[in-house]
């Protein structure tokens, strides 16, 4: 059977796209590895009526709604292989083998985290430490907290984070991230910073209590941020030949396209930043809009 389009991720951007086709009578299947990226958070924010959900829940009440749509079809299963046949449709070959054929491919699986390697991090990320301080800013508000450099980004963050906290200890790890430049006007703010490598990070029952850097010294603090690379979670926008922009996403146009033709994407992969539900929703959604009035101008034409 030649479905209308296949979308390789369940994420807010996928399930969001998987709701607009059905209610537009296209069929559509969803592939779901069932590891999304936000799977170790204890609660989801920012998302309008579910704020302070977990993610497991925003999830399962996706899934129920998607039900009442029959040309849709949930497949939690992860893409091995995608490829576009001379007919401009797409074959995929799932984990468990089976083949699956469509005419509109859309790429929402998002991004994978590369996280410092830093002894105990895992113990404390999700719970209390973070990747963004929109998402849970608030909860950590005027605490005393640690920003953990590891990409770029640095200086962004650290003012970022200074909205919620001024009692903020910039860690480089010896991650050169922060200009001179930047560390003055940092400094300037009562952001303190600290170029020590860390050792390791230390607490209890999920909650970071201290910075133990290699020489044996230690900062206090009641939770932080890290500043993560990212990736793309699946290879088949580069396997496709989708152009990217200059900070790893998808490149796309105002209706979710990219520069292959029947190749669509959305989310995280596709903005890197800002990296929240709401608006990879908003994504899937507008991307599904593109992908039906594309297949619409079609049958017209």
């Amino acid at each position: 059977m030649l479905l209308d389009c296949a979308i390789i991720g369940g994420g807010p951007a996928g399930l969001s796209a998987a709701l607009v086709l059905g209610r537009a009578r296209r069929s559509a299947i969803l592939f779901d590895d069932q590891r999304p990226r936000n799977r170790v958070a204890r609660a989801s924010h920012g998302f309008i009526t579910r704020d302070g959900a977990a993610p497991g829940e925003i999830r399962k009440i996706a899934h129920e709604e998607l039900g009442r749509y029959p040309s849709v079809r949930l497949r939690m299963s992860r893409v091995a292989s995608v490829a576009r046949e001379e007919d401009g449709s797409f074959t995929l070959i799932d984990e468990a083998g089976a083949n699956w054929q469509a005419k509109r491919l859309l790429l929402a699986a998002g991004l994978k985290e590369l996280l410092p390697d830093i002894e105990g991090l895992a113990a404390f990320y999700g719970t209390s430490l973070f990747c963004c301080a929109y998402c849970d800013g608030w909860e950590l508000r005027d605490r005393p907290l640690v920003l953990i450099a590891g990409n770029d980004h640095t200086f962004h963050l650290a003012k970022t984070v200074h909205n919620w906290s001024k009692d903020l200890l910039v860690c480089t790890n010896g991650y050169d991230s922060l200009t001179p430049e930047e560390e003055e006007t940092l400094r300037g703010h009562g952001i303190r910073i600290d170029h020590r490598e860390i050792g390791r990070l230390e607490g209890d029952g999920g909650q970071l209590s201290a910075v133990r850097f290699a020489d044996g010294e230690t900062a206090a603090c009641a939770g932080g941020f890290v500043a993560e690379r990212l990736r793309q979670a699946v290879p088949f926008a580069e396997e496709l030949g989708c152009a990217m922009t200059p900070y790893g996403g998808i490149e796309t146009d105002a209706a979710g396209r990219t520069n292959v033709p029947g190749v669509y994407a959305a989310g995280d992969a596709t903005c890197i930043m800002p990296a929240q539900l709401i608006v990879a929703a908003a994504d899937g959604s507008r991307a599904a809009i593109g992908i039906n009035e594309d297949m619409t101008d079609e049958t017209f034409a």
